[in-house]
């Protein structure tokens, strides 16, 4: 079925369509991202955390509601399993009267009944250097991304590429935003494997061009042609490995609890959108920009070229 979307004209519509789609999601992302900027969590903010557990099952629901009653300040209450909880306070809602008051209230309920497991506290300036070596490695990966790509590839597809990648990070980041999840070091750290994983499905398709582009190097067939053929003899394998990979992610979204439901939900929305993108933007931007078989054809120095042509 989505091999006959690829034939032709109709195919090199729809990459065009698929590139106008995502610039549209990239200027809404960044719009996002300036006015309601990122849901930092308690890594790079500071403030308490608490983890308790309760002598029997609470619903998550039921102990909010509670704890809110004797809480003044902001909070965030997280089930680490049916009788394992973790609550997150701001700094400005960090104070020691509020963490003695909800916790002498859930310590000395008879139905919750809970016991506290420890009580830590996170500095800002903590938080800060946390931010800034996690921005420092994901700009180190881009920088070495960028040398890989460089080497690799002809500098139109190598810039497509680049361009994909930077497309998934804007996206992710505008989801978050958009529906302020929180950003933690776990959705940091995912980020850094939707690099690897969009630059997988890019490298894929780009090898693939290449490869046709050296082939046709009699210019029998158009550029927009060839590049259609690349994407439909990869679209299987591509397909496959982004339906297991969500499977196993879509997984960990669901059973693995909510500490792990950020990473989870970064790494979902960078393989989804860095499978389009591979084909919309990396394989699209370099047609755009000129990519053609005469790219790859070898040249040939003019004594060389005698010889050639000597009976």
């Amino acid at each position: 079925m989505l091999n006959y979307f690829l034939k032709g004209e109709k195919g090199t519509r729809l990459r065009f369509m698929g590139m106008l789609l995502s610039a549209a999601l990239v200027l809404l992302s960044v719009f996002t991202l300036t006015q309601k900027g990122l849901n930092f969590g308690l890594d790079f903010t500071g403030g308490y955390l608490t983890e308790f557990t309760t002598s029997q099952s609470v619903e998550l629901k039921e102990l909010q509601s509670f704890i809110a009653k004797n809480h003044n300040g902001e909070f965030e209450l997280t089930a680490q399993g049916n009788s394992h909880f973790q609550l997150r306070e701001a700094p400005s809602a960090s104070t020691t009267a509020n963490s003695l008051d909800w916790q002498s209230a859930v310590t000395q309920n008879d139905d919750i009944n809970a016991q506290v497991l420890s009580s830590a506290y996170i500095g800002s300036q903590v938080g800060d250097e946390l931010f800034d070596q996690g921005c420092l490695a994901m700009f180190a990966a881009m920088i070495a991304v960028m040398i890989y790509l460089a080497v690799r590839f002809e500098w139109r597809l190598a810039l497509g590429s680049v361009v994909a990648l930077v497309h998934d990070l804007i996206l992710v980041l505008g989801l978050f935003s958009l529906l302020q999840i929180e950003f933690n070091l776990t959705v940091l750290a995912s980020l850094l494997a939707i690099i690897g994983y969009s630059l997988n499905d890019s490298i894929i398709v780009g090898d693939r061009v290449r490869e046709l582009l050296r082939v046709q190097s009699n210019n029998v067939l158009s550029p927009a042609t060839i590049i259609n053929n690349a994407i439909k003899s990869t679209l299987t394998r591509t397909l496959i490995t982004s339906g297991t990979t969500l499977a196993t992610v879509a997984s960990v979204w669901l059973l693995a609890g909510a500490p792990l439901q950020g990473f989870a939900i970064a790494l979902f929305t960078g393989i989804v959108v860095g499978t389009f993108s591979s084909i919309c933007i990396a394989a699209t931007l370099p047609e755009l920009l000129g990519l053609s078989a005469k790219n790859y054809e070898v040249k040939v120095d003019a004594h060389t070229q005698t010889l050639l042509d000597m009976p």
